[in-house]
């Protein structure tokens, strides 16, 4: 009988159950969205237990599609949303408040308050790879500790828990109250400003700065090992044996196992990650140092991260908010409908700007605006907004990494978009690799569960299944490269400052 391994892929707008076969080809899929919430401006909230029910759902969906029996799983993957905060109580499973996304703003004037100390923005930076921002988890459990009624107390008790949605689903899948798994991998971990990057484990001192009880938080593990054995009735005894936070699982699904070697993902965000092997590279250039992987007893990889908030999400907002289309997809043919951006650019910053800026106080802004200017001239500026801010990140990478990168590997769900890809190219001024498997992020979570039970024997084993599907070659000549991208910077610039 054939043998599988699953990937539980619980993401930003969605969970999914995708299965894998030995090749890395897709067996069988399922996905569930959960509503996004939005108590005021800035603030983005989840409901842990919606995904939690989610989440059975679309295994059991999965399962039940191609009749897979249990005993052909070996193994169980998980890949998440990173730096999305959840408290619950150890003993009821009941969460204390709603999880707080990445997205989410209103750790704003702590951010600015721990700024003001000596170092500034990058005080923790030497030890956690991450200036202050809103989008870490540390400081959203800061703002639950001191607003939640009890939490604190229990906290210190050991009664509540905390953990990013990896370990919320992971206590849940092992028996939740009747003493369910409290544990993270080295990835989630890195994303909280908590943990050391030199020593993978939490920080008594920033734990003291930003007084946090250790006794809530999860034990580190590295990312592909036997944690234990699923106890709910949709995969009773299946190992846990892979957590990956979303954008280090692209980069394992990618095979970019060599330092240098880089992958984007195109999702709600945009997250490019630069592996940089076994050495701890700081950045100079606005980017994150960030924990890539551990695989078992072998020493951990680390990475370079370019992380920007809104680009998917972008083309949700026009169909949204604006209602200029019905579907996400109708974006390209909207954008093909003109010959270039009739002189507009739109800048995102929604939730202000992450890499390589850092300007909590930016906002959204379209500029260029005339009245020649049409919806067609709107959606290619929403997806050319991502491509520039693409652009902006690798050119960071490349001067902190003192490399020049040959080639772009991309990933997710805005990658059928030819429009766009050709695009990046073309400001990029170099190929974009399109591979065969999209769906890296959840194969990626699949590897590391996969290497831990020996479904894979080793690295050389996945790097067989990577393939390329399409290449992307640039074609615009460098002199409308420039003008383009001077365009953008004039108009990021005009998002800096807008909140006081």
């Amino acid at each position: 009988m054939p043998t599988y391994v699953a990937a539980i892929d619980q993401g930003t707008t969605s969970t999914r159950c995708i299965v894998f076969d030995r090749q890395g080809q897709i067996v069988s899929v399922a996905q569930k969205e959960h509503k996004q919430i939005y108590p005021q401006p800035g603030w983005v909230e989840h409901d842990s237990e919606e995904i939690w029910r989610n989440t059975l759902e679309v295994i059991a969906l999965a399962r039940i599609k191609k009749k897979i029996p249990v005993q052909d799983i070996v193994a169980v993957g998980i890949t998440n949303q990173r730096e999305t905060a959840v408290v619950w109580n150890r003993k009821t499973g009941k969460p204390y408040y709603n999880a707080i996304v990445w997205q989410d703003m209103r750790t704003a004037d702590l951010v600015a308050q721990f700024s003001k100390g000596e170092g500034g923005q990058d005080r923790f930076r030497a030890k956690t790879g991450l200036p202050l921002a809103t989008y870490f988890s540390g400081l959203k459990l800061k703002w639950l500790l001191d607003n939640v009624a009890g939490l604190r107390e229990d906290a210190e008790r050991g009664d509540a828990l905390f953990g990013n949605m990896d370990t919320f689903l992971v206590w849940n899948l092992t028996g939740g109250v009747q003493g369910g798994l409290h544990l993270t991998d080295v990835t989630n971990a890195s994303r909280t400003q908590l943990m050391n990057l030199h020593t993978l484990d939490w920080d008594d001192s920033l734990l003291s700065d930003f007084t946090v009880p250790r006794a809530m938080l999860p034990q580190i593990r590295p990312s592909s090992e036997v944690y234990g054995h699923v106890t709910s009735e949709v995969l009773p005894g299946v190992p846990i044996a892979g957590i990956l936070g979303d954008q280090q699982a692209a980069l394992v699904g990618q095979t970019c196992f060599e330092p240098g070697q880089a992958k984007n993902t195109y999702g709600t965000g945009c997250f490019l990650l630069m592996n940089t092997g076994t050495e701890l590279r700081p950045s100079t250039c606005g980017l994150l140092t960030t924990v890539a992987y551990q695989f078992q007893h072998e020493p951990v990889h680390y990475a370079l991260e370019g992380s920007i908030a809104i680009t998917g999400a972008l083309v949700q907002w026009v169909r949204d908010n604006l209602g200029i289309i019905k579907d996400s997809k109708e974006i390209e043919s909207l954008a093909r409908s003109v010959d270039d951006n009739g002189g507009t650019y739109f800048v995102p910053a929604f939730s202000g700007l992450y890499a390589p800026h850092w300007k909590a106080d930016a906002r959204g802004v379209i500029a260029g605006l005339t009245r020649f200017v049409t919806k067609g001239h709107l959606a290619r500026a929403v997806l050319e907004a991502t491509a520039y801010q693409t652009v902006d990140v690798v050119r960071a990478m490349e001067e902190d990494a003192g490399v020049s990168l040959k080639s772009l590997r991309v990933d997710g769900g805005m990658v059928v978009n030819s429009l766009l890809m050709q695009f990046q190219a073309d400001v990029l001024d170099g190929p974009v690799i399109c591979p065969r498997m999209t769906e890296t992020t959840a194969l990626g979570a699949a590897y590391a569960a996969g290497l831990a039970v020996g479904y894979w024997k080793n690295l050389d084993d996945l790097r067989q299944n990577w393939g390329i599907e399409k290449t992307y070659e640039p074609t615009m000549d460098d002199t409308q490269r420039q003008k383009l991208m001077k365009g953008w910077q004039k108009a990021i610039e005009r998002s800096f400052g807008w909140e006081e």
